[in-house]
């Protein structure tokens, strides 16, 4: 069984933003314009995966 949880429903803002329900800024205590997220692609089940990271922009590979 998935471990998913439906959070909102959002539209794709023209500029290509995503907005973030609240609630993922109080559960995984995300600080807005600080805390990066990795971004997959799950192309089997047409899905779009954020994974919250430590790393820093300049860390990445």
């Amino acid at each position: 069984m998935s471990k998913d949880l439906y959070l909102d429903t959002y539209v794709l803002q023209q500029d290509m933003r995503i907005r973030m329900p609240k609630q993922i800024i109080t559960n995984l205590n995300i600080v807005p314009g600080e805390t990066y997220f990795d971004i997959y692609i799950d192309p089997d089940n047409n899905n779009i995966i954020l994974k919250k990271t430590d790393k820093k922009g300049s860390d990445k590979e």
